[in-house]
This record gives C-alpha cells, sequence and structure tokens, in this order.
C-alpha cells in the first residue's frame, strides 16, 4: 500500500493533450464547450470563428409557418441555432412550448435535444448517429404529414426535404437564421498557423471548412496548403470529412460519434 505522503510526492500523470496547441472552427460564441473538452485534456486552445450568425434577410416565412403552427403534424430542428431562432420568433408572438403541444418533434444531436429540454419538450425522434441523413430511415409513416423545418437561409443541404417528400409529406422548409463567412480571418489564428504553433485543426461542420479554406486562401492566397502540411485535421463526421477532402486535401482524425464529445474524444485517442 502507498502511504500518503508517498502519494503526494508521486508525479502526476500528463494529461493527453498536453503540449498540444489546437485550432477550433466554430462560430463566434459557441465554442466554449469544445474548448472546455479539449483544454481539460491538456491542450491549449486557438480560436478561429469561421461562421457568423445571424437573422435570416426575412422572418415572414417563418412568422407565417408559426400563424398556421396548428396545421402541422411534425416540426424538424437539426441544430441548436434552428432551437434558439425558432423558439425566439415562436416567443416574439406570444406563444411558447404549449403551442407544440399536438407535435411531433424531430431533432438531430444531442445538443439539440438538450436545448429543446430547457423549452419544456422532449423529441419524439432523434436518430443514435446524430446526422440528418438518418433521420429519414427512422421517420415514421409520413404520408400526407406535414412538416415545418426551420433552418438555415442558405447553404443547408436538401436531401432531407427531398426522401421525405418521396415518401409522401409536405415539407415547409423555411429560414430561421443565416450562416455567413467573417470578412477575414483572426489575426492570431493566422500568425499561429504561419509560426507553426498549431498541431490540430478541427472541424465540426461542412460549412465551417468551406469558410476556412476562403478565409485563409484570402489571406495566404500562396501558402496557405503549404503551412497544413504539418498539421493534422480532425474531423466530427462524414460529411465535414467530404469537405475536408474536397478543399484541404485529406482527413486524419475523424470522430466516431458525430458530436464534440466525439469529436474531442478522436483526438485523444490519435494523441495517446
Amino acid at each position: 500500500m502507498v502511504k500518503y505522503h508517498e502519494w503526494l510526492y508521486q508525479p502526476l500523470k500528463p494529461k493527453p493533450l498536453a503540449g498540444k496547441t489546437i485550432l477550433i472552427t466554430r462560430a463566434a460564441g459557441q465554442s466554449s464547450q469544445f474548448r472546455q473538452l479539449l483544454e481539460h485534456q491538456g491542450a491549449e486552445v486557438v480560436e478561429v470563428p469561421t461562421l457568423v450568425i445571424t437573422p435570416p434577410a426575412s422572418w415572414e416565412p417563418l412568422d407565417q409557418a408559426i400563424a398556421q403552427i396548428g396545421t402541422y403534424n411534425w416540426l424538424i430542428l437539426t441544430s441548436a441555432n434552428a432551437v434558439e431562432f425558432f423558439f425566439q420568433r415562436l416567443h416574439a408572438h406570444n406563444l411558447d412550448s404549449r403551442s407544440l403541444h399536438h407535435l411531433k418533434i424531430a431533432v438531430v444531436g444531442r445538443k439539440t435535444g438538450e436545448l429543446l429540454s430547457i423549452q419544456g419538450l422532449i423529441p419524439d425522434l432523434i436518430p443514435s448517429d446524430f446526422i440528418a441523413d438518418s433521420l429519414v430511415a427512422r421517420f415514421p409513416e409520413c404520408v400526407n404529414s406535414r412538416i415545418l423545418f426551420p433552418r438555415v437561409q442558405s447553404g443547408g443541404r436538401e436531401v432531407l426535404i427531398t426522401e421525405l417528400e418521396q415518401k409522401g409529406a409536405k415539407v415547409d422548409a423555411v429560414p430561421a437564421y443565416e450562416s455567413g463567412c467573417p470578412q477575414d480571418i483572426d489575426e492570431i489564428a493566422l500568425r499561429s498557423l504561419q509560426t507553426h504553433q498549431i498541431d490540430i485543426l478541427t472541424f465540426a461542420s461542412s460549412k465551417t471548412v468551406r469558410n476556412f479554406h476562403q478565409l485563409i486562401s484570402k489571406a495566404l492566397p500562396d501558402e496557405w496548403d503549404q503551412l497544413l502540411d504539418s498539421v493534422q485535421i480532425a474531423s466530427i463526421g462524414t460529411q465535414t470529412s467530404i469537405a475536408c477532402r474536397e478543399l484541404l486535401g485529406r482527413v486524419d482524425i475523424e470522430a466516431q460519434e458525430f458530436t464534440l464529445e466525439g469529436l474531442a474524444q478522436a483526438i485523444v485517442n490519435t494523441c495517446n
């Protein structure tokens, strides 16, 4: 048995990401959870906002849908932003979750489900692998069902809408928020890349990949790809990895569970 004073002076086991500097590409103001996960494992974290989240160009389509909320059978929410902006607009009409009592609700992602629970609602359907494509496979019979799908104004994938409509549903996909690219890349993040301080570059959506590529190629048109040669590229899942391979040339780490926790764990597993 190790005596107390002997245990007290035993060297602490280093954290798995100690000595690693990780760049995270998220929307401004939305990186705290992922940052904490990585810092808890010993990483130094540099943030580069690659998304700017704003209201849509017009609230009219969503307002019209909310005015007819009683005519819908399902509500689909595929992101935390969709939850936040949908309920913000619902409250603007002096309505709350009680107005949705007749609806079944499908969500994608644990975070989306957690935000829904804050509104006092539990999703009726959530795919276990947390990707929108899996929602269709698990969706019940929906012939003649009317589905409200608040989503990003531009850049969203159409596969969910197309496949639900092929199953006989009427899908009203309405803009609830917009996701744009910042004008320029963060100077601290750019300097960290130029001085080869970054070990791992992370992406949690296809759009962050596209926007990062746009920002870095604008800032360093002749050298950005060379700067990434010594950096590992980590992706949250299948669609994000496709964008990484298309625009950045490769993926070195891919999460098994398509969540921020899964991405952090995949990085830890690679570095151990």
